[in-house]
């Protein structure tokens, strides 16, 4: 007991200077430099972009991949709208206050433009590995994309080794622990049991493959992420009156600060930047590793698909959870996670506020270690030249059972460090390849436009 206490401690010291100043700076940096070099690309394309996300599209000849551009958004999805959207939200709101909120907005904005430069680099980069199958991500832009050998391929071994770790922390057991301790504490479900039942259904879908895992996450994640919105949508369409308010207190507390302890304003910054990032993984460098299965002819059509990926799990999701729990006000007595978001629903719908907060939970947590198991597969494949994957899917499946029964802080630090370390090489790539997704852009906007003239002179005919 006295040695894991140690290794928390560790743990918690090397997580707090992994997620200092350094990284946050780095990460927002990037998309803030990401932002003005494509000339905000992200605000004159955002409709486009979800036209493109949400409407069937024809398949082309020339299209290479193994899922559509919708599964590969909906598989990120999966993994990126967990226990972020519930805890995360809370947590940043409860330790520096409401401004917090706005933080994860400007965050959100700005990684919009890091996670279509990530898509970007992707597809371009992927390859087809030895089992037939796309690969791609981070680890292989960084190895092929970067000419100076001595720096890219370390720089991907690096980013493979951290992914291939965090997907059983961050992606699996703390996951898997979510569900099985909010399933006792609403429904008295045994941990076991709860365990058993992930289990079982994890396992169905992940040795399915990537083919597998994008039809379910096609039909789930809009389910889940609907049932959601839908719940805070009727406690704010309820109350009105206290929606303006709401936001006038994000606005003002974002720029003095009422975080607890002692309300500075740099508490309000830091911790509406990291839960953001940590909602949206926009840098981090694993949602790209999906958006190179997509079946797409053009790197920069995916990249825009890809890019609202992080305005549906922050400007709209993360704001559904935020505002919430402003109105509610709750955020300033003790409570805080999970809890304090539950309190807030429930202040308003009572029982069904707490049980839709639950059952949201439950989705969002399962559909993060659907996604995070493709993510560690296809960073291990890297590493072992696709050797070993199904043994992989095997222990990462009995981890999610590991994950429900276990008490895990400091599996959760350690989770925590190997996703911090995850985003310095793939920054890094970004910055260097800045110039190719630059490239890639004017080519696909290019295409773009003579498709919409196209379309439009097709209209014009009929």
């Amino acid at each position: 007991m006295e040695e894991q206490g140690v290794l928390y401690n560790f743990f918690d010291a090397a997580s707090a200077i992994v997620w200092g100043p350094v990284l946050l700076v780095l990460l927002v940096g990037t998309g803030v430099y990401l932002t003005l070099r494509l000339g905000f690309l992200q605000f004159k394309t955002l409709p486009y972009a979800l036209k493109l996300a949400f409407k069937p599209a024809k398949e082309k000849k020339n299209e290479k991949g193994d899922i559509s551009h919708y599964q590969a958004l909906t598989t990120a999805l999966a993994a990126t709208i967990g226990t972020g959207n519930i805890a995360g939200v809370a947590t940043a709101v409860f330790l520096g206050g409401p401004g917090a909120v706005f933080w994860m907005w400007i965050t959100a904005v700005f990684g919009m433009a890091t996670k279509y430069a990530e898509a970007v680099l992707a597809v371009k980069y992927r390859i087809t590995d030895q089992n037939g199958n796309m690969a791609g991500g981070p680890m292989y832009y960084l190895s092929r994309g970067l000419k100076t050998k001595w720096l890219g391929k370390p720089l991907g071994v690096l980013f493979a080794i951290f992914g291939a770790v965090a997907a059983f922390g961050i992606g699996n057991m703390v996951q898997s622990n979510s569900v099985s301790d909010v399933m006792e504490t609403s429904f008295s479900v045994p941990h076991w049991v709860t365990g058993l039942i992930l289990l079982f259904f994890a396992g169905l879908v992940l040795l399915g493959g990537i083919r597998s895992i994008g039809r379910v996450t096609a039909f789930f994640v809009p389910i889940m992420a609907v049932f959601y919105i839908v719940g805070a949508l009727i406690i704010i369409i309820m109350n009105l009156n206290l929606v303006l308010p709401a936001f006038g207190t994000i606005f003002n507390d974002a720029f003095t600060g009422s975080a607890v302890g002692g309300g500075l304003l740099g508490t309000a910054i830091r911790f509406g930047v990291a839960r953001g990032v940590f909602s949206n993984e926009a840098g981090l460098g694993s949602a790209p590793i999906a958006a190179a299965a997509a079946r797409t002819d053009y790197a920069g059509r995916q990249a825009l698909v890809s890019m609202t990926q992080v305005f549906i799990d922050t400007i709209v999701v993360c704001t559904m959870t935020g505002l919430t729990i402003v109105m509610a006000g709750q955020y300033k007595g003790q409570l805080d996670g999970a809890d304090l978001t539950t309190a807030s629903f429930g202040v308003f719908l009572g029982d069904v506020g707490s049980y839709i907060v639950t059952i949201g939970l439950v989705f969002f947590a399962f559909s993060t270690i659907v996604g995070w198991s493709y993510y560690g597969e296809k960073c291990f494949g890297y590493l072992t030249g696709q050797r070993g994957l199904g043994l992989y899917k095997i222990v990462f499946v009995l981890f999610v059972f590991v994950g429900a029964v276990a008490q895990l802080d400091t599996v959760w630090k350690f989770a925590d460090v190997m996703n911090g370390l995850m985003a310095f090489p793939n920054l890094i790539g970004l910055l260097l390849l800045s110039g190719v997704v630059g490239a890639e852009t004017t080519k696909f906007l290019k295409v773009a436009k003579k498709e919409r003239e196209q379309e439009k002179q097709s209209q014009y005919n009929n």
